[in-house]
């Protein structure tokens, strides 16, 4: 239960501390390029609990191949929200070896809870709709630097 909202109280440590409240995307992320079959994803990486509790807040647009993957130090069950989140999200909760355990589509500037159906370490919002255009769902594998490197 320890890390069950790990995601939400590190966004209220942020926005009881000012930094959040200013309301200023974070785009400027360290990038990687994740693949979904033929699909190629410019990812932004969120490693640290700032910059998760960040997310994607205050992005009023995402180019279609874009997301943000956040990662964490270990499985947990992970559980996502959209307060300041003005983009329509879908949140893929991914296995250790970049399997999809389950998608959550999110609806923008609500503190509605999406998480995991398992314990993971890695979340990825995409734009809602992404995952389905492309046919993926729960079962479809991701591959990148992240995953090759699970144990």
């Amino acid at each position: 239960m320890k890390n069950t909202f790990t995601v939400l109280l590190a966004g209220f440590a942020l926005w009881s501390t000012g930094v959040a409240a200013q309301g200023v995307p974070q785009t400027q992320l360290q990038r990687i390029t994740l693949s979904a079959g033929i699909h190629q994803i410019d990812t932004q990486l969120a490693l640290t609990p700032e910059q998760q509790g960040i997310g994607l807040m205050f992005r009023k647009e995402m180019p279609q191949h874009e997301g943000m993957l956040f990662v964490f130090p270990g499985p947990s069950r992970q559980c996502f929200w959209m307060k300041n989140t003005v983009l329509p999200l879908t949140a893929a909760f991914i296995a250790d070896d970049g399997t999809i355990v389950n998608l959550e589509d999110m609806k923008p500037q609500t503190t509605d809870s999406h998480c995991s159906a398992k314990p993971v370490r890695y979340v990825l919002e995409m734009n809602q709709g992404w995952f389905a255009k492309k046919g993926l769902k729960a079962g479809a594998k991701l591959s990148g630097q992240p995953f090759s490197a699970a144990k």
